[in-house]
């Protein structure tokens, strides 16, 4: 998959320039991360590469579902280098399993499936009821908790953030829901918008079982102490129908456990036409306080 940016500027260009890996051999390529005032390299940005990285030995198929764990926090002042094993090439689907290594040692690992377009029994869970539009709603700028536990609204986006966000009021029984797209238009390759979907994924899960523990905390008159570290464990993503991100998806967040030092995340992604395009399942680990 070659990333043409040719029509894309600004901070779009720059995330599609970061999605677009250098190839060092047959099934190994290079990543490299842009500035940034992180101390770790961005999750969705190692989940997005390595699932460019998988869709390059792949033809005629495009992404279904995606399974990833996060094992060591990435060093953004260095490259990551994606090894690609093409484990299973089938007629309807083919597996690709990605490591992502820096320093010799594995910081991240991808299980990813693709397939050929099929028909099938076509359902999916409704469209929350009441929802805002996003023309109606102001640009949202608050992130919530750091990786530090502390209040990064200010700090967050950078200025190369290449996202409009727009937050709407609850409903539907889920604790958060966020507009968003890229802020501009992106290439027709379906696998290029799951790629950046991946990469917007990560961006606001973690801090929802937060803020629902603070917020439940807050009703029964408990104290609550912010955590002390917060990181993703793991990150799963099913591809249901056809979508663009360039154009408003609503991803509907909701958390239903947190404990042992860990929350566990819930996402569903619909398209402006009301279909379910993405499923997101996360785990973090959140460490209160000791």
């Amino acid at each position: 998959m070659a990333i043409d940016t040719g029509e894309v500027s600004g901070p779009l260009a720059v995330l599609l320039d970061t999605l677009d890996l250098e190839t060092i051999d047959r099934n190994l390529f290079r990543g490299k991360t842009p500035p940034t005032r992180l101390q770790r390299i961005f999750g969705g940005q190692v989940a997005a590469q390595a699932l460019v990285a998988a869709g390059r030995s792949v033809v005629g198929k495009t992404v279904h579902s995606l399974h990833a764990y996060f094992l060591r926090a990435g060093d953004p002042a260095a490259p990551v280098v994606y090894e690609v094993d093409p484990i299973h090439d089938g007629r309807s689907y083919a597996t690709r399993r990605v490591v992502g290594v820096q320093d010799g040692r594995a910081i991240f690992n991808l299980q990813a499936s693709f397939k050929l377009a099929e028909p099938g029994y076509d359902r999916q869970a409704p469209f929350p009821d009441e929802v805002d539009d996003p023309a109606s709603l102001p640009t949202w700028r608050g992130f919530g908790l750091d990786e530090r536990g502390e209040d990064d609204r200010e700090a967050l986006p950078p200025p190369s953030f290449p996202f409009e966000l727009r937050l709407a009021a609850p409903a539907g029984g889920y604790d958060r829901l966020i507009w968003w797209r890229t802020l501009g238009p992106l290439p027709e390759d379906p696998t290029l918008h799951a790629c950046v979907a991946a990469y917007a994924s990560d961006l606001t899960l973690l801090s929802v079982p937060i803020e629902a523990y603070a917020r439940e905390a807050a009703a029964a008159g408990r104290h609550f102490d912010p955590p002390a570290f917060v990181a993703s464990l793991d990150h799963a993503m099913w591809f249901h129908r056809p979508m663009r991100v360039d154009r408003w998806m609503l991803y509907a967040q909701s958390s239903p456990s947190s404990g042992d030092g860990r929350g566990l995340c819930l996402g569903q992604m619909f398209g402006l036409d009301r279909s379910l395009a993405i499923t997101v399942v996360q785990e973090g680990a959140i460490r209160p306080p000791r």
